[in-house]
């Protein structure tokens, strides 16, 4: 198993986003994404934190990720992001 990153909560959400999730709502610093097909998550964003690592693994459980974790969604986004 691969090493999971650190991720800032809005990293999460944005990489969620482009898997197919929708955010629901928000209560507090709280957001509640749902996909289509039912999965459903909660992502804390927290200013100036990061994610810590066996939340980010639940989230990768409970979202039924199959080909490619969450992670690996992640880093393909850092990679498209960064200047070459």
């Amino acid at each position: 198993m691969t090493r999971l990153p650190s991720l800032s909560g809005e990293r999460i959400v944005k990489a969620l986003g482009k898997a197919g999730f929708q955010v629901l709502r928000q209560k507090g610093s709280h957001i509640y994404l749902k996909h289509p097909d039912g999965r459903a998550t909660v992502v804390p964003v927290h200013r100036g934190e990061s994610v810590g690592r066996g939340l980010l693994r639940k989230n990768d459980k409970g979202c039924r990720f199959r080909e490619r974790g969450i992670s690996e969604v992640t880093l393909m986004d850092r990679t498209a992001t960064e200047p070459s």
